[in-house]
Order: C-alpha cells, then structure tokens, then sequence
C-alpha cells in the first residue's frame, strides 16, 4: 500500500486529503460468494505503513459539467501529476466501497523497474479510487481503470488489484510499460465462484487462459514482453508474474508467506508445504486460488487478517525475538546484518504499522445501500476492532473522519491514535495484555454482528417508503456505532494503565501483585548471563549461614532425640521406614509437629506431617 494524495477540483467541489509518504507492504484476501457462509462477497485490506495515518475517507457522489478537468495527484507523494476529464456522474465512495457495493484493495509489489513511465498521469491509487467512483460493478471497474491508464499513463510500479462487487471478485495484476510507452500490461481473472485468493505484494497471476469470458487482459500482455526480449515460448506457457515480476526470496518469504499461511488456515485438510515460501529449489509456486474446506463467515475471515504464523514453523511468537511476552512483532528493519550474514524477520499478516484495514462484504440480495458493508479499522489488525460501515452512508463517524487528526500530532479525538495508545501500550507485555484486549474486542466485534441482521430489516423497511430514509438511519447508525466505540476503546485503554502499571497486576482495590517474568524466560536469561546475575553471600552472610545451619542442625538431632525416647517411654518402636522419614526431615516445624504426634500416636508410621516445606530463608 502506498498513501498519498488525490486532489478532486471541479466547478463544484474541491476535496483534499492528507499526504503520505509511500509504503510497500500490505495483504488482501478475496473469498468468492459461492465460497462464504452467507453467500456474501468478501475482499480484505491492511494498509500497512509506517508513516500511513489512518482514517475513513468519504468522497460524495456529483454531477459535472461537461469540460470538466480532474487534477490528479500522486498517491504515494502528493506530486502534481495532471489533468483527465471528469466524468459527467460519480458515485458516492466511503473508505473503499462505493455506494454499488464495488470495493477495491491492493498489495504493490514493485517488478521490472525500468517499466516505470514518469510522464503518466494515473498513479495506482488515482486509478483505484477514481474507479470505484465511476463505475456499478467490478467488471466495469477493470474497464475503467485499465481505460484510465490506457488514455493517460500508468505512474505507479507493479500491483495487484482486488475488485468486488455482490456477484464476483476479481484479482488483477498490471504494471506500466516504461518511458514512451503510454499504458500498461495487465491481466485480470475473475475468482472462480466457490474459491478464495489471495496476494500480498507479490504478483499473483502466472499462465492464464486466452478465450475465457472471466479473464481479461490487455491486448499487448504477451507482445510487449516478447518486444523487450523477456518472452520468447508459446503465448500459452507466459507467465506474467515471472516476466514482469522475477521472484526474489524477499518475494516468496516476505509476501507469498502470507497467502501460504491463509491457504492451510481455510483448508487444513490438504495443507500445502511451506517449500516455496521457505526458498526450496525445485518448489512448486502457490496456486492462485483454492476451495476451502467450509464456506467461510465474516469473523473465520478477520481471523485470518489476524495471523502471525501461530502454530507454523514461521510462528513469531516462539523464537527469542518474541521476548519474554511473546510478542509477535518486530521492529524494523525487516533485514538486518549479523557478523557477515544477512538475516531477517517474519513478516506477518497482522503487523504493527498497520494504518487502515477493512473486510468489504458484498450482499446482493439487499439494495445497495444496505447490502455493502465496509468493516473498517485502524492499527494493528490483531488488537484492533472491526465495525460496519454501510456503503450507503452520507457522512462517518468524527473520531475516524479525514481532519479529525493527524499523523504529526497526538489526538484523542483520532481513533487512529487511540487505538495505537493501547496496542502500543500492550506491546510491553503482550501475552498478558493482549487477553484483555481479546475480551472487549470479543464483546463489540460479537455485538456489531450480532446487531446486522437487526439494522438491515429496519433499514429495509425505511428502504420501502424511501430510500432517503434508510441512508438517514444507516448514517446515524454507523455514526454512533463508531464514535461510542473509540469512547470504549480509551477507557480500556485507562483499565490497563491501572492495571499494569510499573511491570505489576492490581486488583481492583489496588492489591499489587509482583508477576515478573514467565519461569522460561528466567531459564533464558540465566543461561544467557552465566553467574553475572547469580546472588552470592558476602563473608559475613556466610558466617551467619554457617552459625545459623549449625543451630538449625543442632535443634533437628535434638527434636529426633526426644522423639525417639518419647515413642521408647511409650513402648512404641519405630520401624525402617519410620526412621527414614525422622531422620531425613529437615524442616524444623515439620519436626516439632512430629514430637507433638509422638506423646499420642498409636505407632510411629505417620508422625512427620505431609506438605511442603518451609523454607529455612526467605526474602
């Protein structure tokens, strides 16, 4: 994902947005309607930077005039790019669905670097969100977008799209063509209906069918690599990920890690082998969809944008860099040097920088306005929560609004703010906070869902006698769904500075627990440190051992003594085993409570108290 800014001036309306330096690093999910539990489309997003702000966009809908220009700036920069025509009617689009249901989401993966045209004027995020205003289905989206960067340039480098409307999900790859070549090569493939994909800053789509009705792809995908000495087979055997994307191993255990680890969590059934994304020579690259084991709801879905590899043989909360908390993050850079080898980090699906992230559900049997749902966030997907936003809204909630905060300034009026306060606080004890977290996230995400159902029939029967009025009464919903959820977000927040204050856990009342650190971890840190941490005694301390143990010693012979001529007095006799346990109890109160027994009993078998003992020293 790369955040910049896009600049819509007409007659009517001036719109701007915030700028953003550029990212490369994010993870969609599409899952067809045949392949979802209530027969809804699905696309995901993490926008994933660490410089990205995140918050909800909103862009009315709007009639122009005709001669109306589009100034279109960079995404990624804020860089003045140019000038398109406008169209004559845009569609309203709230984060990245627009009011027909059609989403869109992408994942940049970069390719051949000389296919970068620094004359064009559509920029991959201009394309996207310039798309989504013009057009009612995916289908139409592609023709739009690809029309876009065929009239007037592609700026960006190489990325793969995801595009949904409430019937099909579409994955497409495109890249440009370089200086002097206006456009772009590309190939689209509809998600076959029953199947999920995925892409995570790899291209995606290798051999593809020709005559197919699902498949779409710029007339010159194959002419132009064979124009630049790139291909030279049979247009049936071109690989567009390998020609216009040749895969590194930052490639395949970055970014195709990702989609692996999504694959075997939907079809645990026929797990596929980590070979490819582990770099094995001869391993078979992933396949672009598969069908998973059962359809999938909306909560399977999030849980996959919450993945850190757990339970692989990626898993990053096992090995040392997870700490002591088991923290399944880790601080860039990614790659980093050690003697003179390069190693590196895992990178996960769910991720600290993330700024924005969404599922976009598609329901065709509802009307528009009602049937897209965009359930959107901001940070860490893993500790953040997920809330509906329906697509036929007119206005999103303060706390999530662009203006209402940003990246350079602190603000608790900024959910994306909020939500980093907690997650960041977390992250010092993220084993024993994040359980917290888990419990109210748990409550409000189950509450969202639960309210759905509810929220569509009222709207549907407001729908019926106007549609104004269903708008109304979604807008007023998602408004205050998501203004009261930051409110709950901070008092968490406020819980667990009290609660985990200083390294400690209080009670309510305040009772302070000291908790330390996990039993392996003291393991770790001894072996690491040799006898620097080791407590020893000074001279004097040991004096006072050795005098005290000598008393300690001289008080046990004589509690045993007594014990013995009291059983004798009593003409009890005691056996072996008897013996053994006076005469190997150390703990004096132990003792004591066996010379007590002794003036009693009825024979010597039980005098010594079970239990544990007493420690002679404590601190």
């Amino acid at each position: 994902m790369k955040r910049a800014t896009i600049i819509l001036l007409t007659t009517v309306l001036m719109l701007a947005a915030i700028v953003q330096p550029p990212a490369t690093a994010c993870t969609n999910f599409l899952i067809s309607k045949g392949a979802s539990a209530d027969g809804s489309t699905m696309i995901t997003y993490a926008a994933d930077s660490h410089v990205l702000y995140g918050e909800l966009y909103f862009t009315p809908a709007g009639r122009h005039a005709p001669g109306t220009m589009l100034d279109v700036y960079e995404w990624d920069t804020g860089k003045y790019l140019g000038q398109i025509a406008q169209a004559p009617e845009t569609y309203t689009v709230v984060g990245n669905i627009n009011e027909h249901q059609v989403a869109v989401g992408e994942t940049t993966w970069g390719g051949r670097p000389e296919l970068h045209d620094p004359e064009a004027v559509i920029d991959y995020g201009s394309m996207m969100y310039i798309g989504m205003q013009r057009a009612k289905t995916a289908r139409e989206a592609i023709e739009v977008m690809t029309g876009l960067v065929a009239e007037y340039g592609y700026y960006s480098s190489g990325e793969t799209i995801s595009i949904s409307d409430p019937n099909e999900v579409w994955i497409m790859d495109i890249i440009g063509k370089g200086p002097g070549n206006k456009g772009a090569v590309w190939v689209a493939r509809k998600v076959p209906d029953g199947y999920i994909t995925a892409h995570a800053n790899a291209a995606r789509v290798r051999q593809f069918p020709q005559n197919d009705p699902d498949t779409l792809f710029a007339p010159d995908t194959i002419s132009f690599a064979r124009d630049k000495g790139w291909f030279d087979g049979a247009d049936a055997d071109f690989n567009f990920a390998d020609t216009y994307a040749p895969p590194d191993y930052g490639a395949v255990r970055f970014c195709d890690a990702r989609v692996w680890c999504m694959f075997n969590r939907a079809r645990p059934s026929d797990q596929i082998p980590s070979d490819w994304v582990t770099g094995q020579d001869g391993a078979e690259p992933l396949p672009l969809w598969i069908k998973p084991d059962k359809k999938l709801t909306v909560a399977d879905v999030l849980g996959y944008m919450r993945d850190h590899f757990e339970g692989t043989e990626l898993d990053m909360t096992a090995d040392i860099g997870a700490g002591p908390y088991e923290l399944p993050y880790r601080w860039r850079p990614l790659v980093w040097p050690a003697g003179d080898k390069m190693y590196f980090n895992e990178r996960a699906t769910s991720t600290q920088q993330t700024g924005f992230s969404f599922l976009a559900q598609g329901r065709s049997w509802l009307p528009d306005p009602i049937g897209g749902i965009l359930w959107f966030s901001v940070d860490d997907a893993f500790s953040t929560v997920y809330f509906p936003v329906y697509c036929g809204v007119t206005a999103v909630p303060y706390n999530f609004a662009v203006g209402t905060g940003s990246w350079t300034e602190f603000s608790w009026d900024s959910a994306f703010w909020v939500f980093n306060w907690v997650s960041n606080y977390a992250y010092l004890r993220y084993n024993v906070m994040i359980r917290d977290i888990q419990v109210v996230q748990g409550q409000l995400e189950g509450k969202f869902m639960a309210e759905v159902p509810e929220v569509d029939a009222a709207a549907m029967a407001l729908y019926q006698q106007a549609p104004k009025l269903a708008r109304d009464y979604l807008t007023s919903y998602t408004v205050g769904t998501g203004e009261a959820l930051v409110q709950r977000w901070q008092k968490l927040g406020e819980d667990l500075l009290f609660k985990y204050l200083d390294g400690n856990t209080k009670d309510a009342q305040g009772n302070v627990t000291h908790t330390g650190y996990p039993e392996s971890w003291y393991q770790k840190l001894a072996e690491a440190t040799g006898s620097r941490l080791e407590m020893i005694q000074l001279a004097p301390e040991k004096e006072a051992a050795e005098k005290a143990e000598a008393e300690a010693k001289a008080r046990r012979e004589g509690i045993r003594a007594a014990i013995y001529t009291l059983l004798e007095s009593r003409g009890i006799a005691a056996d072996a085993a008897a013996k053994e346990k006076i005469d190997t109890t150390e703990d004096l109160e132990k003792l004591g409570k066996a010379l007590v027994n002794a003036a009693t009993a009825d024979d010597a078998a039980n005098l010594v108290p079970e239990g544990p003992s007493t420690p002679v020293n404590s601190h």
